[in-house]
């Protein structure tokens, strides 16, 4: 495994107030990596930085060698939440929108993806159910052929089978080369994906660890675990 993502002394402000703060963070490819922190975070914001989405003043993102934003894009795959489209949008015409914009966008691999999800591409935004839209967003998202995929809240408002669904599909249509850091509410649901934890505290990354670690020397599951270290009991080692 080589390392795919280093960030190195990142700090994000906006309208003058701290949001992220000396950030740094080392990840290696084929990883599954949960990025978990309370709202307000930050997460959201890290990975929009990650994405080239939002511009950096200070520090340095790396993410396969490379630091240009616009090299970054072409490696980094954002789920996004389809709300610069009209609501009466089809499915399909996101779908060609996708093509057109990311060359790397694989359409034989979205239809498996949608057809395993029970996508109906006639369908327009404004009919989608949230579990709908989720499942489409997660389809767009990991159906680009890049590095590293980054999924915001993939599982927010969405019911228990669908959730099922997502979770699958991301197992099913992850390739071995390729990182995914997932950000999600449902600590329990995706615990069984992550290799290692990324916790955001303070505005900074309070650590990075294993679940196998966490497992081994602590007896917890990644959700007690992360409970406990935001009360504050236990050690930031």
């Amino acid at each position: 495994m080589t390392e795919l993502l280093k960030i190195n002394n990142l700090t994000y402000k906006k309208n003058y107030k701290t949001i992220l703060d000396n950030i740094n963070l080392s990840i290696v490819s084929g990883k599954i990596i949960g990025l978990l922190g309370e709202n307000g975070a930050g997460k959201t914001t890290l990975m929009r930085l990650i994405a080239g989405v939002n511009s950096i003043k200070e520090g340095v993102i790396t993410v396969d060698g490379k630091t240009k934003k616009a090299d970054i894009k072409k490696n980094v795959s954002l789920s996004d939440e389809l709300g610069g489209f009209n609501r009466n949008t089809k499915i399909d015409e996101i779908v060609s929108f996708y093509q057109n914009v990311y060359p790397d966008f694989s359409m034989e691999k979205y239809q498996e993806i949608a057809q395993y999800l029970e996508l109906d591409e006639s369908k327009r935004l404004s009919s989608l159910s949230t579990g709908t839209l989720g499942k489409l967003v997660i389809a767009l998202a990991l159906a680009r052929d890049t590095k590293l995929y980054l999924l915001d809240e993939p599982m927010s408002g969405i019911d228990s089978m669908s959730r099922k669904k997502i979770i699958s599909s991301i197992i099913r249509w992850k390739s071995d080369d390729s990182t995914i850091i997932i950000s999600d509410h449902y600590v329990t649901e995706i615990a069984s994906l992550l290799d290692d934890i990324v916790i955001i505290k303070d505005k900074t990354v309070y650590e990075m660890r294993s679940v196998e670690s966490i497992q081994e020397k602590y007896h917890l599951g990644v959700e007690e675990y992360y409970e406990k270290v935001y009360e504050g009991g236990l050690p930031n080692e």
